[in-house]
């Protein structure tokens, strides 16, 4: 249901306040605080908007386990009107996960895991018969308005004994298809020196802030050749938080170092939503602005910066005549425990809570 209404005295993430006229799903006018007249759908004196949050990578095909939700509990529920589910789903079932797409209010996009069984099991790429490359592509091709890229997962545990081939035959589908792969790092074999140096520009190494052996920084907390090279050819950096990929120590020496994420995602599915250490995007989103970035930068790794990996600019657009996807939401002084993917605790005193989106036009207070 289209909502029509204004969005009254909100601040912007540059710190300005507007009103917004929304009718009938359309962003009607932007203007300066209290001109507009109206019905008051959200009176944002306390409250911050931004264009629709977009979560880079989580996982919303629910029947797997563990990797698994349902699309709206970590989408418009949680104050992000898109996600991108990062590989649930091969060839053998991206039909199912499009088809869910179509019925939910969160707007969904996927890579398409190259094994065609995707996360069936958790050794998706140990064995090579799984990468079936017409399968893949045929997928690609027939489900192109959702499939935006393509995905390896290439640590020890997936790819068992085959060491780097599966990412070299996901390079080979992406040169036939043309879209960008995400590639999912963690413990060797292989080393991480053997997996960055395949990735190009407009790839994604996602879990760059991970705790485990196999990272990106060496023992002397410096980044590693291999990192520092990827960056400079435009190899994009995601945090892909979830259960067991992010470091609150990895992350400040990434700080210190001025290794600058591009996007910040959550890795979200039911077990660590409910139990943590993820719980939501937002939850993710505060670590960031108490380990010291500011707001502006943390809201532009969930907007601006994932929408032009995934070529969808206009999701990150606030300009009038577009359709309304906004995030409104606070940002809360208050004291706040905040946990990781190796348990540890940090302190913090600001916590970004969801207020409300506007999905495709429809406005859902939270």
């Amino acid at each position: 249901m289209k909502s029509s209404g204004i969005i009254q005295n909100i601040a912007t993430t540059k710190g300005n306040r507007v009103d917004i006229l929304i009718e009938k799903g359309i962003l009607k006018k932007i203007d300066k605080p209290n001109s507009l007249n109206g019905e008051i759908i959200f009176k944002g004196d306390d409250s911050v908007v931004s264009t629709g949050w977009i979560d880079l990578h989580v996982h919303a095909f629910s029947d797997f386990t563990p990797y698994g939700d349902n699309i709206d509990d970590i989408g418009i529920n949680q104050g992000v009107t898109t996600i991108v589910d990062a590989g649930s789903c091969g060839a053998n079932r991206i039909n199912e996960l499009y088809d869910r797409a179509l019925k939910s209010k969160t707007n969904v996009f996927s890579f398409l895991n190259i094994s065609k069984i995707g996360l069936e099991r958790i050794d998706e790429l140990s064995n090579l018969d799984w990468i079936d490359a017409n399968e893949c592509m045929n997928a690609a091709r027939k489900y192109k308005e959702m499939i935006i890229g393509l995905k390896s997962r290439i640590s020890s545990s997936v790819v068992k004994g085959n060491g780097t081939i599966p990412l070299e035959k996901a390079i080979e589908l992406s040169d036939e298809l043309n879209l960008p792969i995400m590639t999912h790092i963690g413990s060797a074999p292989p080393k991480i020196e053997e997996v960055i140096p395949l990735l190009r520009k407009g790839d994604i190494i996602t879990h760059f802030l991970n705790g485990k052996d196999n990272n990106l920084f060496d023992d002397k907390n410096k980044p590693l050749d291999v990192l520092l090279d990827a960056i400079n050819r435009g190899v994009n950096l995601d945090v892909g938080h979830g259960n067991a990929s992010f470091s609150f120590q990895v992350a400040k020496i990434a700080k210190e170092n001025k290794i600058h994420f591009n996007t910040i995602s959550s890795d979200i599915y039911k077990k660590n939503r409910l139990e943590g250490p993820v719980f939501s995007l937002s939850n993710v989103l505060s670590k960031f602005l108490n380990l010291g970035y500011s707001l502006e930068e943390v809201i532009n790794a969930v907007t601006i910066h994932p929408a032009n990996i995934i070529n969808k600019a206009y999701l990150s657009e606030l300009k009038e005549g577009d359709i309304a996807n906004l995030t409104i939401f606070d940002v809360l002084d208050k004291e706040v425990e905040f946990i990781d993917s190796d348990r540890k605790v940090m302190q913090g005193s600001k916590l970004i809570k969801e207020r409300g989106v506007l999905a495709n036009g429809e406005f859902i207070k939270l």
